[in-house]
């Protein structure tokens, strides 16, 4: 998929009244005072950006495209735009009350399982200590950036949860868990709290906002997501022709159910 191809279905996405509200929600909690700093981390196409400027914060977006950042830039050319890395920020220590990162965290490689840790783990009961990787790198960035008594809120989506109505449910699991596989980090949204606690983050909240489609909307989607399966060598050619036709006749006939799960942490420096 092409740049400008992604940024059209990103705005597309942006653009559905639910997308809306989770945005203005993860703004509340941000709890900005007029004129606050807040960094919003892969910042994309700076819709957010946007927003948080026209509520009167200082805004600033962080993204790792030079060509999406150039494309922000357009869109909104009095707005701070920057590009830099999510473990590496191109802000000073302090210099913002707020951080946002919204569908970011998956794409955050993250950390094996260290061998110590695993032999300690079984020594005391089975569990094993993780190095969570660049996302635990990426919040000890969020509290360097931020003022004492910051906040932060992470949104993200756990891609093992993804519910389907199928007459093949055993293919959609396979279909959703092999995509999952396809992600650098697809189960990171379900630590969002327990990694904003280890990076010393206090009154961390998490609430979930889940979006329901009935509808052809997310047709294009599923059909891209059988596709990846498919070229993973997950899926036949076959079962993806078969199942993409079934998701497709389901929109047609007003039978289509897709949810899709959304958490979103929230804490304080």
């Amino acid at each position: 998929m092409s740049m400008t191809e992604l940024i059209q279905l990103l705005d597309a996405a942006d653009a559905m009244p639910a997308a809306a509200a989770l945005r203005a929600r993860s703004y509340e909690l941000l709890d900005l005072q007029d004129g606050a700093g807040v960094v919003d981390v892969g910042c994309g196409a700076g819709r957010a950006v946007g927003e948080l400027a026209e509520r009167g914060a200082r805004a600033i977006g962080v993204d790792l495209s030079e060509e999406v950042i150039a494309v922000a830039r357009g869109r909104w050319p009095d707005a701070d735009f920057r590009v830099g890395d999510a473990c590496d920020l191109p802000l000073k220590d302090g210099e913002v009350a707020g951080y946002r990162a919204d569908k970011v965290f998956h794409l955050l490689p993250d950390g094996a399982a260290r061998k110590a840790g695993e032999s300690e783990g079984r020594a005391n009961g089975g569990r094993s200590k993780r190095d969570h990787g660049h996302a635990a790198k990426a919040l000890a960035e969020a509290r360097r950036v931020l003022v004492p008594g910051g906040r932060v809120v992470l949104v993200g989506q756990d891609w093992d949860t993804q519910v389907i109505d199928s007459d093949d449910p055993a293919l959609t699991r396979a279909i959703v868990h092999a995509r999952a596989d396809l992600i650098p980090n697809p189960r990171v949204a379900r630590r969002h709290r327990n990694l904003l606690l280890d990076a010393g983050f206090e009154d961390v909240t998490v609430e979930v906002h889940t979006a329901v489609f009935t509808d052809a909307t997310m047709v294009p989607l599923l059909a891209r997501t059988a596709a990846a399966v498919r070229a993973a060598g997950a899926i036949t050619a076959e079962q993806e022709s078969v199942w993409v036709a079934e998701q497709a006749e389901r929109a047609r006939s007003g039978r289509m159910f897709l949810a899709l799960p959304l958490f979103m942490a929230a804490g304080r420096a």
